[in-house]
């Protein structure tokens, strides 16, 4: 369970879909005089679950809360078991799952709200594999075989995101000019990649109004004539052509040049635009903190980071960018970034128009954004660290650097004598030549560091198998390009 007071402290903050409630909501007091509007759900044995506008639960115990409140719950009698979730009646709603399943191709849907199903099990139904797992959120993400269909087009990324097990939302890419273009492997293999055909502008468009067009066919053929409404926020916010069933609002965007993508949200968050509120920094601060890990070894790491596995194609900026929002409480999608970055056909980003707009985004949410260029430093890299916020670093990624990290990352798992580790390490790193190419320009996230063997941990967006590996501070200046950047407080 989580620790009373900071649940209820992000009890105000919805990062997730949301749908309406017919049960009002309350104010809530903590023991701190913190307050929150939010319905109760139900009471087991000396814990209380109370949801927030926004569709969150959080379960803690009941004498963190006023002497009024729990006065109140006690006289409320709500049953222990937790009340179906309701949502505004639509004219689609007398349509069946099995109805609508018949529009997406899949068997998303059944009589039971999304939002109220076990995300593990359906990405199972659905065969989405795993992307990502932290203390309360999870995500799911499909790079999808062709031939594969849903709503009349071939998606190029199925990604299903939820907090404590429950699905919060999709967002599923079609036609896009990084996947459209994508290299032949993932993870380090993502550089060896074709050269774009000159006409990839005039393919991308013909694709992109191909399913474009499929998919407003088949779900106008079903749900009905879309509305045309505006969602999302700052750099990231778009025209959308949207379809309601059942407490279920799908969305469909074109971001013009770059790709098709549909979403599906909670109605209630689509009627606030895809508004989210703010994370209190007193709430960031406390939560990063507490998943900073301090080994006996003398590591020092940022846990439990969301990864985004960014497939074959070059979207390294955007796809570690969104791991640094979203580990802040900031929402990001590293597609919608991709736009703002101008990323190019397969790929590569222009890093510093994406983080202009992802400055702004930043700064919006009341988070600070710090970039440098300079030589690597520990003792700069500590200051962040150590609060829990990772660093985001460009660098070359060579074959070489990648061989020597995989190498030593997999050694570290078996040490038991740090001392010998320190003199083994500090000699190859001595003898190592690491010449930078600069055709394999990269970023990614700077976790952690130990202060005596003179090494630093960073994470790829490659996947799991990447969210962690070690090499030497001397080693990592020779492929660094000396550029730094920081999500922070």
């Amino acid at each position: 369970m989580k620790h009373a007071t900071s649940v209820f402290l992000v009890l105000g903050l919805t990062l997730s879909a949301a749908f309406s409630q017919t049960v009002e909501l309350r104010t809530f007091t903590n023991a701190l005089g913190k307050a929150v509007q939010a319905k109760l759900v139900g009471v087991s044995g000396p814990n209380v679950t109370l949801e927030t506008a926004g569709g969150q639960r959080y379960t803690f115990p009941l004498s963190s809360l006023s002497a009024a409140d729990q006065q109140y719950i006690k006289s409320a009698a709500v049953p222990a078991a937790a009340p179906t979730a309701t949502f505004k009646p639509g004219p689609n709603d007398k349509l069946e799952p099995a109805s609508v399943n018949e529009v997406v191709g899949q068997p998303l849907f059944s009589e039971a709200l999304l939002w109220t199903s076990s995300a593990e099990a359906l990405a199972a139904k659905l065969k989405i594999p795993p992307e990502s797992k932290t203390k309360n959120t999870s995500s799911y993400r499909a790079y999808t075989e062709d031939g594969y269909l849903m709503f009349g087009a071939h998606p190029y990324s199925v990604a299903m995101y939820a907090e404590n097990d429950k699905v919060t939302g999709f967002s599923i890419v079609f036609a896009n000019k990084g996947d459209l273009f994508r290299s032949s492997g993932g993870g380090e293999m993502h550089f060896d990649k074709d050269t774009p055909p000159e006409e990839a502008g005039k393919i991308v468009k013909k694709a992109m109004d191909k399913d474009l067009a499929a998919i407003t066919e088949s779900l106008t053929k079903k749900l009905g004539a879309p509305k045309k409404e505006r969602f999302g926020e700052k750099a990231g916010r778009m025209n959308m052509q949207r379809w309601d069933w059942r407490g279920h609002a799908i969305l469909l965007a074109e971001a013009e040049g770059v790709y098709v993508g549909l979403q599906i949200v909670t109605t209630a968050f689509a009627d606030a635009g895809g508004k989210v509120e703010e994370t209190g920094d007193k709430v960031i601060r406390a939560r990063v903190l507490a998943n900073l890990e301090k080994r006996a070894n003398g590591d020092v790491v940022v846990g439990d980071l969301p990864m985004v596995d960014q497939g074959p194609k070059g979207y390294c900026v955007p796809a570690t960018a969104e791991r640094a929002m979203r580990y802040l409480g900031i929402p990001a999608d590293m597609y919608i970034l991709a736009n703002a970055g101008q990323s190019g056909f397969g790929g590569g980003t222009d890093v510093n128009m994406l983080l202009d707009g992802m400055a702004t985004q930043i700064r919006s949410k009341r988070r600070s954004f710090d970039t440098w260029k300079g030589d690597l430093k520990l003792k700069e890299l500590a200051k962040y660290i150590d609060k829990g916020v990772p660093v985001m670093w460009g660098l070359y990624t060579t074959e070489k650097f990648n061989e020597i990290a995989n190498k030593r990352t997999q050694e570290r798992k078996n040490v038991t004598n740090w001392a010998s580790w320190k003199t083994k390490v500090t000699e190859e790193a001595a003898n190592n030549r690491l010449p930078p190419d600069p055709e394999r320009g990269h970023v990614v996230l700077i976790i952690g560091y130990n202060k005596d063997t003179n090494e630093i941990a960073f994470s790829d967006s490659w996947g799991e198998d990447y969210k962690e590996r070690w090499i030497t501070l001397p080693e990592a200046e020779q492929v660094s390009d000396k550029d730094f950047y920081v999500v922070g407080f």
